[in-house]
């Protein structure tokens, strides 16, 4: 009889650890998925000012618009990089790459214009105060873990979406309006990026900036 208990048991232990191997590898090939999609946006990312002519012009309100767009991205690169110094989680690293792509594109739009660039190349510097503050702000909360980075990254997605989505709705300009349309679709894929990685550590998300419905569209997308 003590036999068997001990056979049982000994049983029971090693089905125990195939199982939690197999979901270790489950949650591993998961995880990559996301990594690799993320990537693959950077790469789809790198000419989102394709086709763009120069031929229009711009009101003063465009013009403040992309100055400001110029930093808002490259606030979500900077913050994204030091949270990929931070915990080496490759989706920080693929998605800052994504964002590098997103400012280039903003620049290329500012210079085809003869507007100064008002981006600093410091990490964390903006000429805008306000986004110094910001960056500040998000790098200290996502600093307390990385559950709370991932948070802070998709808190940064919606910021993008509602100012992109803003800026499309006050501008005529079609070139701006086709750098825009990318960017937001980018955007857009990030948050659904950062909203499943934290579903596969078997957190939720809830969004603060863009409404529920809004955010529910998105994230939908990436489910079906």
């Amino acid at each position: 009889m003590n036999t068997m208990k001990i056979i049982t048991v000994l049983s029971l232990t090693i089905v125990s650890i195939i199982l939690g191997s197999c979901s270790e590898t489950l949650f591993d090939t998961e995880e990559t998925r996301v990594e690799s999609d993320s990537e693959k946006s950077a790469e789809e990312d790198a000419s989102l000012c394709e086709g763009c002519t120069f031929s229009g012009t711009l009101t003063e309100s465009e013009i403040k618009g992309l100055i400001a767009m110029r930093e808002e991205e490259k606030l979500a690169s900077d913050v994204y990089r030091k949270f990929y110094t931070l915990y080496n989680v490759p989706i920080f690293n693929n998605i800052s790459k994504s964002e590098d792509a997103h400012t280039s594109a903003v620049l290329y739009l500012l210079n085809g214009y003869g507007i100064d660039d008002p981006a600093l190349a410091e990490e964390g510097e903006f000429t805008n105060e306000i986004f110094t503050g910001l960056y500040s702000s998000l790098v200290e909360k996502g600093s307390t873990g990385l559950i709370e980075a991932l948070k802070v990254g998709a808190y940064v997605e919606e910021l993008d979406i509602a100012d992109l989505m803003k800026l499309l709705e006050e501008t005529h300009n079609e070139d701006v309006k086709r750098v825009y349309g990318n960017l937001l679709r980018g955007s857009e894929f990030h948050l659904q990026a950062y909203t499943n990685m934290l579903k596969l550590k078997g957190e939720t998300y809830e969004p603060t900036v863009i409404s529920m419905k809004e955010y529910k569209e998105i994230i939908s997308v990436e489910d079906e």
